[in-house]
């Protein structure tokens, strides 16, 4: 009932699952990574322990074929599973039980494997492969272009329902872990991918506010600037791109300010609650200039 591609980063060593499935909440039950250690994609019939087993006994030094292969030997319901992992020296094993719902079928090579049940036609985990060892761009992209690879040639049989994204940091620890899942949704992948520019555009914020507090002026604005245009519908965002360019003396900003003012008269509540616990630059007036009182 699930389509869904577990991989290692070779670049950076993060390890991330995408899944897409016509079925209720799959990002609670299918994808498992943790930092250093591997993933897990538990499916088909899925046995959710599956996924904290494999880490635990891949965090111990198993290798994932040595994991996966005791986990399967343990279950009275292997026929019905699939279950895929990859481990931190980039090996990617699979199951797919005999008894699993046709069309279903794995593929995979050095650091990845793609695999799925339930499919509309038994050309979807060739797509996937082809996809994820061809697509460009940074891993998130590899990963999205997998899934909407697999929905291109059939996909889940039912159609479409709930989807998730889910990557460690990296190895050497850098990066932000990432958790999105999209629960129910008539393009689950369409808004998968919307999500994943909106983590984006907030990594982009967090990092321009950390060269803030660092006294950093110095590509503030653009960086908030392309914040915005990764996720434009944000208000969180325009607020601190407004705020920036009225603190800096920038024209464009009162009127945004105002705008969202205009809105929801609480982003101008707001402005006196940061000063009041160090959240904004310390300068005399600036609660005055924000709120336009």
């Amino acid at each position: 009932m699930t389509y869904s591609i577990v991989a290692r980063d070779p670049e950076s060593g993060a390890f991330g699952v995408a899944v897409q499935s016509c079925y209720f909440g799959v990002g609670a039950v299918v994808p498992w990574v943790e930092a250093g250690v591997g993933a897990v994609a538990t499916q088909a019939s899925a046995e959710i322990s599956y996924g904290p087993r494999g880490l635990d006994r891949m965090r111990k030094g198993e290798p994932a074929n040595a994991a996966l292969s005791a986990l399967v030997a343990e279950d009275d319901g292997r026929a019905v599973r699939q279950v895929a992992m990859v481990d931190n020296q980039g090996m990617a094993v699979v199951h797919c039980g005999r008894s699993c719902v046709a069309y279903h079928g794995a593929r995979g090579g050095e650091g990845w494997c793609a695999q799925g049940n339930m499919l509309r036609t038994d050309a979807v985990w060739d797509a996937m492969a082809d996809s994820y060892t061809s697509a460009s761009g940074d891993f998130l992209d590899r990963l999205l272009a997998t899934l909407d690879a697999a929905e291109a040639a059939g996909g889940d049989v039912r159609g479409q329902q709930s989807a998730a994204l889910v990557v460690s940091v990296a190895a050497d620890g850098s990066g932000s872990a990432i958790r999105l899942h999209v629960e129910d949704h008539p393009q689950p992948l369409v808004e998968l991918r919307r999500l994943v520019q909106v983590h984006r555009a907030y990594a982009e914020l967090d990092a321009a506010f950390e060269r803030l507090q660092a006294g950093e002026l110095e590509g503030l604005v653009p960086a908030l600037e392309h914040a915005l245009e990764l996720a434009p519908d944000i208000t969180e965002l325009r607020f601190r791109l407004a705020a920036a360019l009225t603190v800096f003396g920038d024209p464009r900003g009162r009127p945004m300010l105002d705008e969202i003012y205009a809105h929801n008269d609480g982003w101008r509540a707001l402005i006196p609650r940061l000063a009041a616990v160090g959240q904004l630059p310390d300068f005399p007036g600036i609660v005055e200039v924000l709120t336009g009182e």
